[in-house]
């Protein structure tokens, strides 16, 4: 058994969706980083790794503001696990590009491994997606914003 109770683990994550939701919304991504021990580890296989809450907010806060960044404005779950004997989830999320009226859903997956460290933070994040499929679905999005632009 973990350190921590299943609930509070469900708890802690339901709380992460609903803030990450928020940021994507309003481009702050601030408290997306107060999520975060402040001794944290952040590895994302095409950034890099951040350790320190500071470092993961100086990298999220840096990166979501690049021109096509701003554009990925919502990050729905598309499933997760909770492993309450190893206080972590396992999640595939959803990188959505904001909506340009063309009738079509724009966004990649990525999987995430969680894990929780108590009083709704966690000590470590780490992001597993197809940089190709990233790429192609931003050429897409791209294109079709410049034809409904057209």
């Amino acid at each position: 058994m973990g350190r921590f109770d299943l609930q509070e683990i469900e708890d802690a994550y339901a709380n992460f969706r609903a803030v990450a939701a928020e940021c994507g919304a309003s481009g702050k991504w601030d408290a997306w980083a107060d999520l975060f021990t402040e001794d944290a580890v952040y590895y994302e296989h095409l950034y890099g790794t951040f350790t320190g809450r500071e470092a993961i907010r100086t990298w999220i806060t840096t990166t979501m503001a690049e021109p096509i960044n701003r554009e990925m404005t919502e990050f729905p779950a598309d499933w997760w696990v909770i492993d309450a004997e190893r206080d972590r989830v396992i999640c595939a999320v959803w990188n959505r590009m904001a909506d340009i009226g063309d009738g079509e859903v724009h966004q990649a997956i990525n999987w995430s491994r969680l894990d929780y460290a108590g009083d709704g933070l966690w000590s470590y994040e780490e992001d597993i997606y197809n940089v190709d499929e990233f790429a192609a679905m931003i050429k897409g999005y791209l294109a079709a914003k410049r034809s409904q632009q057209s």
